[in-house]
């Protein structure tokens, strides 16, 4: 019997805020036209997603799964009363520039820290894998936000690199492929590969 188990993540498509290079995590912003566009040539056994629409409607145009589990510790971190704001409304603020220059250790005002948002990440990462192991699943999909997958990446990728060295396209998602084994004991995945996306000619 195979051991190896795939997981694969995948970025919402861009939304109306993200075009405009607003901060964008709990709050939730209509999808771009260009994502309705996009599709998956892959299938996998199991489906899990953000809670947030954004990801919800992506996970339905790439996949269209009869059922997929929302999971809401795979939510973007939270950017409190900086969300919706762009680097031009916000440039000005003290605060805002001690965060770009330590956010590790600043958090947003009313929002969260990064050491908060890993652990959510971190705990919806063990419910994931323990619904895999139950399930004995050999594949699955989440569709989920550009911090979350970095995070995780960060975390898990065969080579470790650093967050900020992972960038995250919204046509493309990453399979990380791990033994049962190692899975179990939250190791790193043996191999990392790119799934790249289709963009439809119509619709």
């Amino acid at each position: 019997m195979d051991d190896r188990v795939v997981i694969a993540l995948f970025r919402h498509g861009m939304t109306v805020e993200n075009q405009r290079k607003a901060y964008l995590g709990w709050n939730d912003s209509p999808l771009c036209q260009e994502a309705a566009r996009l599709a998956c040539s892959k299938e996998y056994e199991g489906y899990f997603s953000s809670d947030l629409q954004r990801c919800v409607l992506t996970a339905k145009r790439l996949f269209s799964p009869s059922h997929f589990q929302l999971l809401k510790e795979f939510r973007e971190m939270d950017f409190g009363e900086w969300e919706g704001k762009t680097y031009e409304q916000l440039k000005s603020i003290e605060h805002y520039q001690r965060w770009l220059s330590d956010p590790f250790h600043i958090c947003p005002p009313k929002g969260e820290s990064f050491e908060q948002f890993s652990s959510r990440v971190q705990s919806g990462w063990k419910k994931l894998t323990a619904e895999l192991i139950s399930k004995k699943l050999q594949s699955c999909a989440v569709i989920t936000h550009g911090g979350v997958i970095k995070y995780l990446l960060s975390v898990y990728a065969p080579r470790e690199q650093d967050f900020w060295s992972w960038h995250t396209p919204y046509y493309q998602g990453f399979e990380l492929c791990f033994t049962l084994d190692s899975l179990r004991r939250g190791e790193r995945c043996t191999l990392l590969q790119e799934v790249p996306l289709m963009v439809n000619g119509h619709g």
